[in-house]
């Protein structure tokens, strides 16, 4: 098997994933890919998206426009001001347009395993922002988005990152994928 990682993903965050690659003799390149983090030549019509926990989804749900180093408001080709929410979304829409399935698999752990789990998920940054997504928001959000945008999430410990990444592009999810 051969596994392309994106160069977007920062090398101190894979090397579990490498180790478990290695471990399970997988060819791994890092390579840009145009969806995802993950995805695998042998699987074309499959890629993964990597999130570390649920406060970075809850962040890549974010309205909140991103800002310079000097401050100001970035915008995007559209004009607009440019958010984490849009970046999501254009990837989302962007691999559907594709005709590739993207999964998105959330490294939470801590009880978490189905996206049910997540309703009961309490964020930690609710102590200090009343306006910080709850968890049965996001469970709203994200089911909301699932239909959209026709995408599944899955959760893992991190530990399980590697070996699920492997699973998920062989097609060996044990659950509703292909």
């Amino acid at each position: 098997m051969r596994i392309q990682i994106d160069t977007r993903e920062k090398p101190k965050a894979t090397v579990l994933i490498e180790n478990e690659f290695r471990k399970r003799g997988v060819n791994f390149i890092r390579s840009k890919l145009p969806f995802g983090d993950y995805a695998s030549p042998d699987t074309p019509d499959i890629v993964i998206d990597r999130k570390q926990n649920l406060l970075e989804l809850c962040s890549s749900l974010s309205d909140v426009p991103k800002k310079d180093t000097n401050g100001k408001i970035k915008k995007g080709a559209d004009g607009l001001p440019l958010t984490d929410k849009k970046r999501f979304i254009h990837e989302l829409s962007g691999a559907r347009e594709f005709g590739q399935h993207l999964i998105i698999l959330c490294e939470h752990g801590e009880g978490i395993k189905t996206l049910e789990d997540v309703k009961n998920w309490e964020n930690p940054r609710l102590q200090e922002s009343p306006l910080a997504m709850s968890g049965s928001r996001l469970f709203v959000i994200l089911s909301r988005m699932m239909l959209t945008y026709d995408f599944e999430i899955e959760f893992c410990d991190k530990n399980q990152t590697g070996k699920r990444i492997i699973e998920l592009l062989e097609g060996k999810n044990g659950g509703s994928l292909l």
